[in-house]
Formats: structure tokens, sequence, C-alpha cells
């Protein structure tokens, strides 16, 4: 049994011993240094719809997505989120938001130190959310963070953090124009949740089978937001050519909300218009809102911000 699969098991273990709230302790950063596995990640763009070949083989020629390197930082998150002074049970966590920003194009062959931590907790109206942080670097450069809200969901009276006038995690992602032209649809099998833990290692009970999804209130199997969210700024890059993925060098900066759970299967449909896209469902129901922006994310004044040394919390 590989150590991934050991630390799912405790933290599903542990699960049934915590009781989330808002005013818990955190823990402290998780650190790890990572290189891709060129086999796993060609596995990873043929499932979400990158460009075959992107990892460029053993030489590592050309840049990794984008949103490669939440799946690299997955074991490091799970540690962190699995140990016993995480406060949220690890069993049903449901992935709500990331923001990702990318200061230059990550390569196969770059060696990445990975910092991960929990930046805050704030009540939702559906339970308790936390925010998770990765940090990654090479040669002690910052090169690349993402920033991701979990929701751990229970009965609450608690108001949410919208309702208190904030939210700790990434601010809003701006919806596409109403009436945003149709660019795709695509069928969903009920496997893609298998399939994605395949590649990825999240092997969440949620997104794997509707037996193990009903255990936490949905009807079926649910897709993971980091597929639909990588499938998304695909299409976005097939749209709009490699400089939407920062293979010029240049940073970039992505984001997306997961509005409502995409049960499988089922047939959505990927809309865009400029810099943003959603990914809709049957009706009126929106499954996600995203955009994928060249260069970082501005400062009020309008300039960009220069990558900072890595601070954590405490520090």
């Amino acid at each position: 049994m590989t150590s991934l699969a050991l630390t799912l098991l405790r933290g599903a273990a542990l699960s049934a011993f915590k009781r989330a709230r808002s005013d818990a302790p955190l823990p402290g950063a998780v650190t790890a240094r990572v290189r891709a596995d060129v086999e796993r990640l060609a596995a990873y763009e043929r499932l979400c719809g990158f460009a075959a070949g992107r990892g460029g083989g053993a030489g590592g020629g050309e840049p990794l997505p984008v949103t490669y390197p939440h799946v690299l930082a997955f074991p490091g998150a799970m540690r962190l989120m699995a140990g016993r002074d995480f406060p949220l049970p690890l069993l049903g966590l449901v992935h709500t938001s990331v923001e990702i920003v990318q200061h230059r194009a990550l390569l196969p062959a770059d060696d990445l130190e990975l910092t991960t931590y929990a930046e805050a907790l704030a009540p939702h109206r559906r339970g308790t959310e936390a925010t998770v942080v990765t940090l990654a670097s090479v040669d002690g450069t910052p090169v690349w963070e993402s920033r991701s809200t979990y929701l751990s969901r229970h009965r609450t009276a608690e108001p949410s953090a919208a309702e208190r006038g904030g939210r700790p995690g990434p601010g809003p992602t701006p919806d596409p124009p109403p009436g945003a032209p149709a660019h795709a649809e695509w069928r969903l099998p009920g496997d893609l949740g298998r399939r994605y833990a395949a590649v990825s290692g999240d092997r969440n009970p949620i997104h794997l089978h509707p037996l193990t999804a009903r255990l936490f209130g949905f009807p079926r199997a649910i897709a993971h937001g980091m597929w639909t969210f990588a499938r998304c700024v695909a299409e976005h890059q097939r749209d709009t050519g490699p400089r939407a993925d920062g293979g010029s060098g240049s940073a970039l900066h992505v984001s997306a909300e997961f509005r409502s759970p995409v049960l499988l299967p089922c047939s959505v449909t990927y809309a865009a218009a400029g810099d943003t896209f959603a990914l809709r469902g049957p009706g009126a129901l929106v499954h996600l809102t995203g955009a994928v922006r060249q260069g970082p994310p501005r400062e009020p004044d309008g300039a960009p911000p220069a990558p900072e040394p890595h601070r954590l919390p405490g520090r």
C-alpha cells in the first residue's frame, strides 16, 4: 500500500472523531520536494484535454499545465488535512474554489519545493470552510502558488463568511457575460471520478461511486472540481492559443468557483467570453465559473505585485 493510501486511510479513520468548527486552531505547514513523472503527466493531460506531448518527454521541454502542480502538491495537502490536528474531517470535504498564480512556466524537470498550510477557517451557510495555501519555489524563488477553499458540510447556525462581509479564500471569479456563447458540449461518463482519481491520487469517496457519494448527501458520484477546472482551462487554451497557459514564460492567473456539483454521468456545456468561462448544466444550472488571465493579480493601484519570499503563518 502506498504512503498516500495510508494517509487517506488515516484521515478517514480520524474523520469520525472530528467536529468541525470555525474557531479551531490550525496546524503547522507541511513541506515536500517533488518532480513531475512524465508518464503520469501524460495520462493527466489526456484525461483533462491538454495538448498531447506537453510534457516534452524525458527531457521536459514543454511547460506543465498550470493546474498540474496542484496534483503534485496533493499528497502534501492530504498529509495536512488528514492529520490529527487539522480541524475538519477529511471524508466528504468539498472543493469550493481555487485560485492559482503562476509566476513563470514550469517544466517537468523542475525540482519544486512545496509548502502547504491551512490559512484560515470560516463559517459557511452549509458548514465550515478551510482555506489551504500551497507555495512552490525552484531554488528558493517563488514560481507558483494556489489558494483553495474546502467545505465540510454540517448543520450550523453560524453566519457564512459572505454574510459577515467577507470571504477568507480566493476573491470572487467574474461571471461570463449573460448569454456567453457555447463552445463545446461534453458527455461525462459515470467512471470519470475513478479515472481522475487514478491520475491525481484524489480518492475522496464522493467522486468514486454512487453508494459512497450517498453517504455524504449526494445522489450520485460527483466530478472532481479540479478536473472540471483543468478541462475548462485546456479548452480555453485550445480557443486562445499557447499564450493562455503561460507557455511563453509570462505570468498567469487562473481561478474558479465551483458553484454546483457535477453529478455523473451527465452532459455539460462549456461557454466562454473573453478571459472568462463557465461550465453549465441543463436549464439555468451553472456548475463552475472561472477566468484565465495573463499576468499576476493586480494590486488596487493597477500594478502587478512582484513575487515575494514565502511567508508562513506565525512568521
